[in-house]
């Protein structure tokens, strides 16, 4: 049940207790349709907050068979952005760009898609070429952790796609090497940010998630990269809210309740539920993660309580002052979205 002392600080939205229980006890596939209805149709400019919901929508239309299928125009809409000129400006950008092709697998899938495909693993190729660190020149050599999500989606749809074992190695390695703090289990945003931010935190999880769902089941990293994963939700589990959210910055609860850390932590969580190296231990932390998003997502696909676009930041208190986007917010849908997705099949699956 639901506790209005739970509800973040600053929402517009969030205020009558009888409108967010029916938001939580809404069919799940109609929250997802609310967000399809709103999100991912344009891809300009190229960034995975556009990406991971034109994904969304192809995956929405692969469990509802009310949803029609989004194919026809997500190619129109990519098709003039799939060119030399666009992979030139992909040479000189970073994760955040790469993984606004994070639909392409999916619709390389559908009839005449393999040039969608073909670019992913063209971006992808860029990974393979490292510094004098050892980490792929792409990722930030201050190594926030943004990136293992990036790493993940990126290097594990390019195995998928091809079978070259070099994409997972390189995927391997940079999750391997990269770290949470000892003392805490949780991870902070970067070195020059030694903060453990919410959505932070969430990038790591959801980049695990992503990475597990493409690495062979013999890859000689698989047992250790899902030891490691299974670690950090275990101390993301403790911080969990009684509403199901995660907060802004994950160990202060002074901190307002967060959209984006809560969907794609939730993403993680039903996604390893689903596709079996997470178990039952797990399972109520998921539920209770959908209630919580549930209720920041109006029937319109407008999102409450998501933080606004985030760099590494010089203080704790910018964290925890960082503004929230309520109404219409790109991040905050796709991520929703996702989440709302890969539920929704959890749920199927169950019943």
């Amino acid at each position: 049940m639901l506790s209005l002392a739970s509800v973040s600080r600053g929402s517009t939205d969030i205020t009558d207790k009888a409108e967010l229980e029916r938001r939580r006890e809404r069919p799940v596939l109609d929250v997802a349709r609310a967000l399809a209805g709103e999100y991912g149709a344009v891809l300009e400019p190229i960034n995975y907050v556009r990406g991971v919901a034109m994904s969304g929508r192809l995956r929405l239309a692969g469990i509802d068979p009310e949803y029609r299928s989004p194919a026809a125009d997500l190619r129109a809409a990519v098709d003039g952005l799939i060119t030399d000129e666009t992979f030139a400006l992909m040479e000189q950008s970073d994760g955040s760009v790469h993984a606004g092709l994070v639909w392409c697998a999916e619709l390389s899938d559908a009839p005449g898609g393999e040039r969608y495909g073909e670019f992913l693993v063209r971006v992808a190729d860029l990974y393979l070429a490292s510094r004098d660190d050892g980490f792929p020149v792409p990722v930030d050599p201050d190594y926030r952790v943004e990136d293992v999500f990036f790493v993940g989606a990126v290097l594990g749809r390019a195995f998928a796609l091809t079978g070259d074992e070099r994409y997972a190695d390189v995927m391997a390695s940079v999750l391997g090497r990269v770290n949470a703090q000892a003392d805490t289990g949780l991870w902070w945003h970067c070195g020059a940010s030694p903060f453990y931010w919410g959505r932070g935190n969430a990038f790591v999880a959801l980049g695990f998630a992503e990475a597990l769902s493409y690495l062979s089941s013999d890859h000689q990293a698989r047992t250790a990269l899902e030891e490691k994963h299974r670690a950090h939700l275990r101390a993301l589990l403790g911080y969990q809210d009684e509403s199901g959210a995660w907060r802004q910055v994950i160990d202060r609860p002074d901190a307002y309740l967060e959209l984006t850390a809560t969907a794609m932590i939730g993403y993680s969580l039903a996604r390893g539920i689903g596709r079996g190296w997470l178990d039952g231990e797990f399972r109520g932390a998921a539920d209770r993660a959908w209630g919580a998003v549930s209720e920041r997502v109006d029937d319109g696909g407008m999102v409450f309580d998501s933080c606004t676009g985030t760099g590494p930041l010089p203080s704790l208190e910018d964290y925890l002052t960082r503004a929230t986007e309520n109404g219409h917010d790109d991040r905050g849908g796709s991520m929703a979205l996702w989440f709302a997705t890969e539920y929704a099949a959890l749920e199927q699956a169950r019943t």
